[in-house]
């Protein structure tokens, strides 16, 4: 998906400037917005892949007015609406008015630091061998999916070589819709600066991506 997240190489939006000793959250609210969202993940009812959809799946003008854990509430907020955790009447009242189906699997507090140490690991078999090794010459596909996808907009349609060959993953392109994981090779690939951002790129610049099998072809 073309979305306001995708700003890899857009220009007008400023330099990015980090904060000096940013703190891990700047209000209380934030640390429970990321609670909610682990928690609710904990569920079983959706994958990261639909959750990062959820997220960066909105109008542009709400995405970039939007702080960091607003996005995450929002996406949160879309998530339990459309697997029927919450109605609208919920959201607007602030509070649990119409009845809900209870989750398949609850997160417990004695059971958190367990849980997160052992993360959502996302590698998998793959029945093929990879189609291409380390050296390869390769090209990234070009297009405009109106779902998601890991390919940043700035590394479609370039020319890259293959550094390394990884393992077996989740595709997230289908896996955020509910159409199944369909585990690819992954590979990463380093591009020259000057094929990602033109003659004005500095010459000594590559830039290097991780990307699933099929967004690749032969050179």
């Amino acid at each position: 998906m073309n979305g306001p997240h995708d700003l890899g190489g857009q220009m007008g939006l400023g330099p990015v400037a980090p904060e000096v000793d940013e703190p891990v959250f700047h209000a209380g609210w934030e640390k429970r917005a990321l609670g909610l969202t682990l928690c609710a993940g904990a569920f079983g009812a959706w994958n990261i892949d639909e959750s990062r959809h959820a997220r960066e799946n909105r109008h542009p003008v709400d995405y970039l007015s939007s702080s960091y854990y607003e996005i995450w509430i929002k996406g949160l907020e879309r998530l339990l609406l459309r697997h029927g955790f919450v109605s609208q009447r919920d959201l607007a009242q602030g509070r649990a008015v119409d009845g809900a189906p209870q989750p398949k699997r609850v997160l417990k507090a004695q059971d958190v630091a367990g849980v997160l140490a052992r993360g959502g690991p996302c590698d998998r078999p793959v029945n093929a061998p990879a189609r291409f090794k380390a050296g390869d010459k390769v090209l990234t596909r070009n297009f405009s999916p109106a779902g998601h996808t890991r390919l940043p907009r700035y590394a479609r349609g370039r020319r890259g070589t293959i550094e390394a060959v990884r393992e077996g993953f989740v595709f997230p392109d289908t896996n955020a819709h509910g159409k199944g994981e369909n585990p690819q090779w992954v590979y990463t690939v380093v591009f020259d600066g000057r094929e990602i951002w033109g003659d004005d790129a500095d010459p000594t610049l590559t830039v290097s991506i991780d990307a699933w099998e099929s967004y690749l072809e032969p050179a």
